[in-house]
């Protein structure tokens, strides 16, 4: 049963996040995620100045005077969201948890792939798959997409990204638009990130928040790791301490962007203290240029 809260939380990221595109993203996103090809529509009487090389022969043979082949873009996509769901999502030091700007994405893109008429799927892991939601158009799927991402309450903590793209490799056949949501503190992925990358237009959107950067001295402080749920005590005087921590953080970052770079797959980072629509912006202007 659907809450009130969840309701009006899902109904004010639908308010937000369909503005956005109507706005930003719905040129963007037809320019930049091309449809699979040219399809045949329909002929027409030759007209001055069309391509020669459209004129389909024998529709004209049989009329006497020349007729060519009009294509259309075969537009229909799917967009596949793999949306990290463990314990470390649910870390944020300002406003919103990485959870909830993975949600706001989540609409952002479905919204996006609705508005030109492509279909959008859902993949939840942790360290296990914990939900798919088949590939489906409409406006209801967008927001039972939102929906999942708010309020699906995993069974697992940890995170394991070699496991939710080997099942998304298995499950869905054709080309996709994928984007892995989440914090990539994870290793062990490598290869299966560029099997998928090759195959499929994969793209890495990094949630990072800014306590990750950088840790203050606040004394003796009892952290829990949120995905083995360990508790310890650690001394944030302690400026070795602090160093090692940002240091951890650093390493899965460079990881990941080293990762990236070498597979030549896009990704675009996300702070959890800011706005996303730049980021998002960049990476369209980005790929647009590209084509």
């Amino acid at each position: 049963m659907l809450t009130k809260e969840l309701l009006k939380q899902v109904k004010q990221i639908e308010i937000r996040t369909r503005g956005i595109v109507n706005e930003v993203f719905s040129g963007e996103y037809h320019s930049v995620f091309k449809g699979r090809g040219m399809e045949f529509s329909e002929v027409r009487e030759y007209n001055f100045g069309d391509d020669i090389r459209s004129i389909d022969w024998n529709v004209t043979a049989r009329f006497g005077h020349p007729y060519i082949k009009i294509f259309e873009e075969e537009r229909e996509l799917t967009v596949m969201l793999l949306v990290d769901m463990s314990g470390s999502l649910m870390f944020g030091s300002v406003e919103k948890t990485k959870q909830q700007v993975a949600a706001e994405l989540s609409a952002v893109l479905a919204f996006s792939a609705l508005k030109n008429n492509d279909k959008v799927g859902l993949i939840l892991f942790t360290d296990r798959i914990e939900k798919f939601v088949p590939p489906r158009k409409g406006k209801s799927h967008a927001l039972r997409i939102i929906r999942e991402v708010l309020s699906f309450e995993p069974e697992g903590n940890q995170t394991n990204l070699r496991q939710a793209l080997e099942y998304f490799n298995h499950t869905i056949k054709k080309k996709a638009i994928v984007f892995l949501i989440s914090d990539f503190i994870d290793g062990g992925y490598e290869k299966i990130l560029r099997i998928v990358g090759k195959k499929h237009d994969l793209i890495g959107i990094v949630l990072r928040d800014q306590r990750e950067k950088s840790m203050f001295d606040a004394g003796l402080i009892k952290f829990r790791d949120a995905e083995t749920g360990e508790i310890r005590f650690i001394d944030t005087g302690d400026k070795i301490i602090r160093q090692s921590v940002i240091d951890e953080n650093k390493h899965w970052s460079e990881f990941r962007r080293q990762l990236f770079v070498s597979s030549r797959l896009d990704s675009i980072d996300i702070e959890t203290s800011g706005s996303y629509v730049k980021p998002l912006v960049d990476f369209f202007k980005l790929r647009e240029k590209r084509w």
